[in-house]
């Protein structure tokens, strides 16, 4: 079983759409939804907490062999928006027990900062496969919606991500402690490089609808090697 991971109603829209998806069930407000079979799909809101809870709820219900998130985030390089970035791991910007003595960035209990993904080459090989042009890069998960200033500048800073968003990193996190594996693929939507508000870049329609074109061939893909 795959399952694939969306914060956003409009983020998965499309893919339910055009696969015919039945809705499973509503479970805590996390809507489960059939692609095929073997391929199972859920929205479980913004945010590390909701994508936290809404993992575990569709790992202890679904028992998947793999996660593959997928969403669209800021980028700190001037990349192009639909710019598709196959996440090769994951850290948490705004874990902070400096003052206990920790890293800055080590997420305690599994003390850890850094969060690879499964398999980054049969990813990348599967992607390369369907005509994919893409690049891989680290991505930076925390509780905000960058814009440009001086958090942007600090978290580019200290953790040199290509991207940041708000949930791949908690969903990390439990497929972590669950012993499942885990894949990322992001949609360009903004550069935080040059805007200072969300109006001003948040291309979200069109980075998505590159995104969704490739997220079921490559779950296909990856269920032969799941």
């Amino acid at each position: 079983m795959i399952g694939l991971a969306y914060a956003m109603s409009g983020e998965i829209q499309s893919i339910l759409d055009s696969a015919g998806a039945k809705l499973l069930e509503t479970v805590c407000g996390v809507s489960i939804y059939e692609i095929e079979p073997g391929l199972a799909a859920y929205t479980g809101g913004v945010g590390k907490v909701n994508a936290a809870m809404s993992a575990q709820l569709f790992i202890d219900r679904y028992h998947p062999d793999w996660i593959v998130n997928a969403g669209v985030a800021g980028s700190f390089l001037d990349l192009p928006i639909g710019t598709i970035v196959l996440a090769d791991c994951f850290v948490q910007h705004d874990v902070d027990t400096t003052p206990m003595g920790d890293p800055i960035g080590l997420v305690s209990t599994v003390n850890r900062i850094d969060f690879p993904t499964s398999e980054p080459e049969q990813a990348a090989a599967i992607l390369t496969g369907l005509g994919v042009e893409f690049r891989t890069g680290k991505v930076a998960t925390g509780e905000v919606f960058m814009t440009k200033g001086a958090r942007a500048d600090w978290v580019a800073e200290t953790f040199s991500p290509t991207l940041c968003e708000m949930e791949g990193g908690a969903i990390a996190q439990v497929c972590l402690r669950n012993e499942v594996k885990f894949t990322a693929l992001k949609s360009v939507s903004d550069r935080l490089c040059q805007a200072n508000n969300a109006e001003e870049f948040f291309n979200y329609g069109e980075a998505m609808a590159k995104l969704n074109g490739i997220v079921l061939p490559f779950a296909r893909k990856l269920s032969q090697i799941s």
